[in-house]
């Protein structure tokens, strides 16, 4: 099976604009490709998984990587898949962020010279005269067709700012600049990227000619796999100061029972004959494949001495052990506590195991809430001073833990 039959099997493919010429380059390892990923965040989530093991994969079959850090569209905000427009950031923030995603990623891409390279795309938007921009690129973009686009059409309705009617031109310069600075003959992208992609594609080949070599392919991201950046976005990060080895282990344990094998073979590097076994796998055996995918994914990002520390805390837990050395532990502020006590719903929101108060309280009102295994039964429930000294082990519902204490 060649690299691109077996993008294909691992369901990393939706779309394409040019399949024959798209799997002869990257078959025969001739593709510079480039993947794009603004600094909206100071980490990572694994909501970007998916792009990363392709990029990773993709390498290993000889083709080279392009990482497209993105400080110049930041600026902008991306408007797809919003409904309402994104919170501007400073220049400062956008620069910690994309400082913070490049040493995470080469945790995956192996860089240096002719291997992966890194690029910001502040290099070069930031020194455009917005005049000489409109003449080089404004004939080859269609408003009519941009407000078609998806990216538009599902902010008509509530608004669509000028600054982010801008993003799918300033996107697709980017595959004009890469192509003629870089050689980057291919990019890739998810499904909700589509048109700002054919939009770099089209203005490569009005500009250069039809037979510029400029192709567009996306990653297919189901309804699963959308569901599941999303998620992640707010929650698992790839930074272990903002989600523990432990709590990743455990985010992968705990994907449906629907969802493991789509994972497997979207994010390991598990041979698809050994995932193929797993597909007639039932029961007992899936929380099985659930603690394969946790390993190895743990240990992509985290490194196998963490992974397996993972692994042997969550074994703890489950056959209702006591160690608890590996379990997120928030430190509870003195300010916190009143007359000796702190409330349950406080707790919670202080161990952000409740985004709000009110979330909290339904948690409790719901039995999905556990103090050292006791069910809470009360959102007036108190837990003292003396408590946390000696640390709690906070349950909520059935696969989620956490500790707190009080020095």
């Amino acid at each position: 099976m060649n690299i691109y039959e077996e993008l294909q099997a691992r369901g990393l493919i939706a779309q394409v604009t040019d399949e024959k010429e798209i799997s002869e380059l990257i078959n025969s390892g001739r593709a510079t490709f480039y993947i794009g990923f603004d600094p909206t965040a100071d980490s990572l989530h694994v909501g970007h998984f998916m792009a990363l093991s392709l990029m990773k994969r993709l390498q290993m079959a000889g083709n080279r990587p392009v990482v497209l850090l993105g400080g110049g569209t930041a600026m902008i905000g991306d408007p797809s898949g919003r409904t309402d427009m994104r919170t501007m950031m400073t220049p400062e923030t956008i620069q910690h962020n994309t400082d913070c995603m490049k040493k995470q990623m080469e945790r995956f891409i192996e860089f240096g010279e002719d291997k992966a390279i890194m690029v910001n795309n502040a290099d070069w938007l930031l020194k455009l005269n917005y005049v000489d921009m409109l003449r080089e690129v404004g004939t080859c973009f269609s408003v009519n067709n941009m407000l078609r686009a998806e990216c538009y059409k599902n902010r008509m309705e509530k608004g669509l700012s000028f600054l982010e009617f801008n993003y799918m031109i300033m996107q697709s310069y980017d595959f004009y600049y890469l192509f003629q600075h870089y050689g980057c003959n291919m990019q890739f992208g998810g499904d909700d990227q589509w048109s700002n992609m054919l939009g770099g594609t089209e203005l490569i080949r009005r500009k250069l000619g039809k037979d510029a070599y400029a192709m567009t392919i996306t990653l297919l991201m189901t309804s699963d796999g959308n569901k599941m950046g999303k998620t992640a976005k707010g929650a698992v990060w790839l930074d272990p100061n903002k989600t523990s080895p432990f709590e990743f282990f455990q985010y992968w344990r705990n994907v449906d029972d629907a969802d493991v094998l789509k994972c497997l073979r979207m994010l390991t590097f598990l041979p698809l004959e050994q995932i193929d076994v797993m597909d007639k796998w039932e029961g007992s055996q899936l929380n099985q494949a659930k603690e394969i995918l946790a390993y190895k994914l743990t240990k992509l990002v985290h490194g196998e001495e963490e992974a397996q520390m993972a692994m042997e805390a969550s074994h703890a837990l489950f056959a209702g052990g006591t160690d608890d050395s590996h379990m997120p532990t928030t430190e509870i502020a003195d300010e916190l506590i009143t007359d000796g006590e702190i409330n349950i719903v406080d707790l919670l929101v202080a161990c952000r195991l409740a985004a709000s108060k009110s979330e909290a309280r339904r948690l409790v009102q719901q039995g999905g809430v556990f103090i050292n295994d006791a069910k809470v039964e009360s959102i007036d429930h108190k837990i003292t001073s003396e408590q946390l000294k000696n640390s709690v082990r906070i349950r909520k519902g059935k696969k989620t833990f956490h500790k707190a204490l009080q020095k």
